[in-house]
């Protein structure tokens, strides 16, 4: 079906796990007051958005795409999709989508939509990604927004909330990737890409992995030391991220084999965020002010 070619060029696996953050962050500022309306718009644009982004990276990563082998059959590259037509979809995505936020939401949601899309295809695609072993840290700003914007949503503000969330999705974002550098280091290598574990070495890259879950496992728990979760997203924190983090150190064994490690540590992550946002859009509560 020539139709599903605008379908690939968006990558539906990154709008579904955007999708379920986004969920997450706006059911945590919800607090059970949910604005169903405002929920399906939210969700929407910014799937809008995201899925613009996506069409945009593949028309900029067209050459180094053909280079990879888990990228060589995108149909940017096989010529299934025109240049020009990726484009034009794109474009098209982006405008729907922003008027779709700017229509239902509010200033404080558009801005970090279009502060992720701006990193995303402006910076880390046009020009990080290809030039510095810093383009995850980058990029890592993108991945972290949706949730972001699903909170803002809802609270009209940026707050210690949207804060904690933007850190915590930052901080998951680079050993998640991390562990994509490995399990990919001939791909990424092939097309010149100075992720971590390639610039710097695979012990490198390991030592970060645990370094940023740690961080990362400090932070989530921040939401309950705040008062903007409960107990049950705690115990859920707790066991997900320990869990990664006992994933991790087992790369530091002799008989490791770095490639099969990575790519549980990067399954985890994936186990992990989806806990995460669950047990955030469900066991929320109400952030104590004193006056």
């Amino acid at each position: 079906m020539k139709l599903k070619r605008y379908l690939k060029v968006t990558k539906p696996g990154i709008i579904m796990g955007n999708l379920i953050a986004t969920a997450g962050g706006f059911f945590l500022a919800a607090q059970g007051s949910v604005n169903f309306t405002l929920l399906l718009a939210t969700a929407l644009g910014l799937s809008l958005v995201v899925a613009s982004g996506c069409a945009f990276n593949n028309c900029i990563d067209r050459d180094i795409d053909g280079r990879m082998e888990r990228t060589r059959n995108r149909v940017t590259v096989t010529g299934e999709m025109s240049l020009a037509a990726a484009f034009a979809h794109a474009l098209v995505l982006g405008v729907a989508g922003f008027a779709l936020l700017i229509w239902q939401t509010n200033p404080t949601a558009v801005f970090f939509a279009a502060f992720g899309f701006v990193i995303y295809v402006g910076v880390y695609s046009l020009w990080m990604k290809r030039s510095s072993v810093y383009g995850t840290l980058i990029g890592s700003l993108s991945g972290a927004v949706p949730p972001v914007v699903g909170y803002c949503a809802v609270s009209g503000s940026f707050d210690t909330g949207a804060a904690i969330l933007l850190l915590m999705f930052c901080l998951w974002q680079m050993p998640h990737s991390y562990a994509i550098g490995i399990f990919r280091f001939d791909d990424y290598k092939a097309a010149g890409i100075p992720v971590l574990p390639v610039a710097q070495g695979i012990n490198k890259a390991k030592l970060h992995i645990v370094l940023y879950i740690l961080a990362f496992a400090l932070v989530t728990v921040l939401l309950t030391a705040t008062g903007y979760a409960g107990y049950g997203y705690l115990a859920v924190a707790c066991v997900t991220s320990l869990w990664w983090l006992a994933m991790a150190l087992r790369g530091w064994h002799e008989d490791v084999d770095d490639y099969g490690w990575a790519r549980s540590v990067f399954g985890i992550s994936i186990v992990t965020i989806t806990a995460l946002s669950i047990a955030m859009a469900v066991d929320f509560q109400a952030p104590t002010v004193l006056s």
